[in-house]
């Protein structure tokens, strides 16, 4: 049986934890938004750490049964989304990130809906 909604965000941030992702935020979105109920977002150092991020999920969440409805790398890796339909994953490089700053766009609509995971030192 495929993983949703916040078992599955939380273990996408597990696993991007695993592979050094920094940033880890999770947002509830559900009440807000018909397209998804949880955004993942995290930072990854470059474009190839992106990649090795979302390859890891991929790969993981494919021995859970839980594939991908769609993933956009863009031109770069520098951005790359990844949609399982009830989670959506953003992995940005700290650039892209600090540009289109996500978080303060849903932060501003309900300041609540935020879960920062602590990193290991």
């Amino acid at each position: 049986m495929s993983m949703k909604g916040k078992t599955l965000a939380n273990f996408i941030a597990k696993v991007i934890e695993d592979k050094k992702g920094e940033n880890i935020n999770i947002f509830d979105v559900k009440k807000l938004t018909i397209i998804t109920d949880y955004f993942v977002i995290c930072t990854a150092t470059a474009g190839e750490h992106c990649n090795a991020i979302a390859d890891e999920i991929e790969e993981r969440l494919k021995k859970k049964k839980t594939r991908p409805i769609s993933i956009d790398r863009g031109n770069d890796s520098s951005w790359i989304a990844m949609d399982y339909g009830s989670v959506i994953v953003h992995i940005m490089t700290e650039e892209k990130r600090n540009f289109y700053n996500l978080e303060n766009i849903w932060e501003e609509i309900n300041p609540k809906i935020t879960q920062r995971r602590k990193m290991k030192s």
